[in-house]
């Protein structure tokens, strides 16, 4: 996995580098124009003055006299102690009138005939050296003036300026990098430190962590670590603590079902095998259901995963439901009645955990339901929820005793009970996002509402 700090000084140098790209190629073109300019405006003002010294009246004897001598001195321009390197690519050449040439230089390119324009030339001599030259006329005299200078001058001293600019630059920048590299180390020190104490932690550590000072990018990613960090612990409780209360309540059915099961291998008579066999068969219904209901709250519990809500008809799934429990319901001598109001009943919810609510709820109320007893089911609607009541014919509840009934394993008067259904449908209606409430009915009976919450629109 790529590191922070890899990333970030990946991205800065390679802008640097792109940054000193773009400078120095720029830098190269504006010394190349600017070495231009010098070059040509020396040009012409070397042609100038030598038009000034030419143009000088003098008698034809004088004349023939200074041309000599600039041609003497011209021809000692030569690499020197007291001279430079560059004085030989350096020449001049003046023509009179007739096209005659009176003074020239020695590395002077050789015309058959001058410029025909005046000003700024480039051509090539017959050693195929390129020169930039400068030509100027003197109509007073009919003098022609030719100073130029060969290319790689300005080539020689262009690659000068950029060699002692880029050489710079390039040292320059390997030290910022360095730089760069330790103010980022510097700068991501308090999160190495908070990733070198989390490595020193023990695997089964579960304390917040308290690092000070912390930077305040660095704040929320404590906090959330200490969240998560109780979360963790939190639902480690809850575990434990259901793990103790169904080993504690797992007990009592198996240690009845050891002493069924002795009393069956005891049994003297077919009848005594036959009443222990029957005692033995209805603990273990009761062992199976009390099984059933801890896999039901294992898998509602909030670290099973978030609710998979989908779409569903609430009207649909009650019926469904409720025909599932019809033949049982008959079985035990009870009627059932689905009391529903005219309305659609589209939720987004999960019709599982409602198949289950609901079962608990009927079943909980065939307990307590006397012979031939009535257990309705109503479903009703408002503004901002969907309502699924359970009524039955029972003996209701004590008020002191409503909230002990959605405890864990707390049973009342059902022998046959777990103490697990209220709590399942409780866990399921805040999983659901509702409520579960249970009040007496004035003309006798429990009733049992689980409100549903609308989707929204």
């Amino acid at each position: 996995m790529t590191s922070i700090r890899r990333r970030t000084l990946t991205l800065i140098i390679g802008l640097l580098l792109t940054g000193l790209l773009v400078i120095s190629l720029l830098n190269l073109h504006d010394s190349n124009h600017e070495i231009a300019e010098v070059y040509d405006a020396q040009l012409a003002q070397n042609a100038r003055l030598l038009q000034g010294v030419m143009s000088m009246p003098l008698a034809s004897k004088d004349q023939a006299d200074l041309y000599r001598a600039f041609n003497k001195a011209l021809g000692e321009a030569m690499p020197k102690v007291d001279g430079h390197p560059y004085e030989s690519k350096i020449a001049f050449q003046v023509w009179n009138p007739k096209g005659e040439l009176l003074v020239f230089t020695a590395s002077a390119p050789s015309f058959a005939t001058p410029p025909a324009q005046p000003g700024y030339s480039n051509i090539d001599d017959l050693n195929g050296r390129q020169w930039r030259g400068f030509l100027l006329k003197d109509k007073d005299n009919g003098l022609q003036v030719w100073v130029g200078e060969r290319d790689d001058v300005r080539s020689d001293l262009v690659q000068r300026i950029v060699r002692h600019t880029l050489w710079p630059n390039v040292l320059g920048s390997l030290i910022l990098a360095a730089m760069v590299w330790l103010a980022i180390g510097w700068g991501l020190k308090p999160l190495a430190n908070m990733a070198a104490t989390l490595r020193a932690r023990h695997s089964g550590s579960l304390e917040p962590m308290q690092l000070t000072p912390l930077p305040m990018e660095l704040e929320p990613m404590q906090a959330a670590l200490n969240r998560m960090l109780a979360q963790i612990q939190e639902m480690l409780g809850r575990e434990r603590r259901f793990i103790a209360d169904a080993a504690h309540e797992m007990r009592t059915p198996l240690a009845v079902l050891r002493v069924h099961a002795q009393n069956l291998l005891e049994a003297g008579t077919e009848t005594e095998r036959r009443e222990s066999l029957a005692f033995l068969i209805t603990g273990v219904d009761r062992t199976s259901r009390l099984v059933n209901q801890l896999l039901t709250m294992a898998r509602l519990e909030p670290s099973a995963g978030k609710p998979q809500a989908q779409a569903i008809d609430l009207e649909k799934t009650v019926r469904e439901t409720l025909i599932q429990l019809t033949p049982w319901l008959l079985s035990k001598g009870l009627e059932l009645v689905f009391d529903v109001d005219d309305a659609h009943y589209s939720v987004k919810s999960e019709a599982s955990a409602i198949n289950i609510a609901l079962t608990n709820l009927v079943t909980n109320a065939a307990n307590f339901s006397p012979q031939h007893g009535v257990i309705t089911v109503g479903l009703r609607h408002n503004t901002r929820s969907f309502e699924l009541n359970v009524d039955d014919q029972g003996p209701g509840i004590d008020e002191n005793e409503r909230d002990r009934l959605f405890e864990l394993f707390y049973s009342r008067g059902n022998a046959e009970g777990a103490g697990l259904g209220l709590t399942i449908v409780q866990t399921i209606a805040q999983r659901l996002g509702g409520q579960v409430h249970l009040e007496n009915l004035a003309t006798g009976g429990l009733r049992a509402s689980l409100q549903i919450p609308r989707s929204p629109d």
